[in-house]
């Protein structure tokens, strides 16, 4: 699996695992860029946690920032 197919595997997994109803997911391809775009319908704005090398899990946002250009949240 590629950094993309991860990153987009880890999106959506979050949104499934904690909004409450739909998962809309946006993918475009521009040039040598991949835009992808997911939207949940949890109120609560996703945010990454603060790096803990004792947590357990919750690591989604953190894998895609760390493999990402970059990451942008908004309700």
């Amino acid at each position: 699996m590629d950094f993309t197919q991860f990153a987009i595997s880890e999106l959506v997994t979050y949104a499934r695992k904690y909004a409450p109803g739909t998962v809309l997911l946006d993918l475009r391809i521009t040039g040598g860029v991949v835009e992808v775009v997911v939207w949940d319908s949890d109120p609560v704005l996703s945010v990454a946690r603060d790096a803990d090398g004792g947590r357990v899990g919750q690591r989604g946002l953190e894998i895609v920032l760390a493999v990402s250009q970059g990451f942008e949240a908004q309700r």
